[in-house]
This record gives structure tokens, C-alpha cells and sequence, in this order.
């Protein structure tokens, strides 16, 4: 693994730890480009920039403040990091129009970054936001 792939995944990982566990909003401008993109599937829209990824970083730890992300893989090649990841969390604020429940939630996702100068200039995202629901009890669990 090259010194770029090997930086690229520790970026990753200080996203994951230090913004979505520990809360860090002010890394934030230090790690994404101010042209960043992410695609995500937990959201609607496309988030742009900094400030869109503190907004809704914000969003969820309000809902879920003891969020805890646990990094299971970290895949790098070039300027792309793949990083799967378990986060748990007690549902203790309003999310997506759901009254807190406090109930103790895991969500799985993976999240692609494309990382440029040092910064995460691009991210995909796709967590489970159906099994979330379903924890959540505002869905019935497919099968059920």
C-alpha cells in the first residue's frame, strides 16, 4: 500500500471516529474540500460543501448523540477509501419526524470517499436506513 493509501484511510477513519462518534464538528472544515459532493441514501438531497456535512452531522447526533462508529473495513486504492462501518446509538431526539423512542439502535453502512489534496472531496453513501426504521418500530420489519 502506497504512503497516499495509507493517509487516505486515516482520513477515513478520523472522519468516522472524531466527526460521527466523538461529534468534532470543527474537523470538519480541516478534512472535506469546500467542493465537496455526498451522495447518500440517507438523505434526499445531495449535500455540498463543509457546512451542508455539519448540518446534518448535527441532525443526527441531536437524534442520536451517543452515537458510537465502529470502522470494520478500510479498503484503499488511489484516491478512493472504502469504509464499512457499525454505528450504534439511542434514538433520544426527534429523527426524520420520529418522536425519540429511546431505543438502543444499530445501523450498518458503507460509505465511499474519494479523497483529493489531502481532503474528502466526494463520498457515496448507503447505510441501512430500512433496518433503522424497522428498530425504530416505524416500519414493520419486511417478513413480519
Amino acid at each position: 500500500m502506497s504512503t497516499m493509501e495509507a493517509e487516505n484511510k486515516e482520513l477515513a477513519q478520523k472522519y468516522a471516529e472524531e466527526v460521527v462518534t466523538e461529534g468534532h464538528l470543527d474537523i470538519i472544515d480541516e478534512i472535506i474540500a469546500d467542493e465537496h459532493v455526498q451522495h447518500t441514501s440517507a438523505v434526499s438531497e445531495t449535500l455540498h460543501g463543509p457546512e451542508e456535512v455539519k448540518e446534518n452531522v448535527s441532525m443526527l447526533r441531536e437524534a442520536f448523540p451517543d452515537t458510537e462508529c465502529v470502522v470494520q473495513d478500510l479498503i484503499a486504492d488511489g484516491d478512493m477509501v472504502v469504509r464499512r462501518d457499525r454505528a450504534t446509538c439511542t434514538h433520544e431526539g426527534e429523527f426524520m419526524g420520529i418522536e425519540p423512542t429511546g431505543k438502543e439502535i444499530e445501523i450498518q453502512g458503507v460509505h465511499i470517499h474519494r479523497i483529493e489534496d489531502g481532503q474528502i472531496a466526494e463520498t457515496w453513501s448507503q447505510s441501512d436506513m430500512m433496518g433503522a426504521m424497522a428498530q425504530l418500530g416505524a416500519i414493520e420489519p419486511p417478513g413480519e
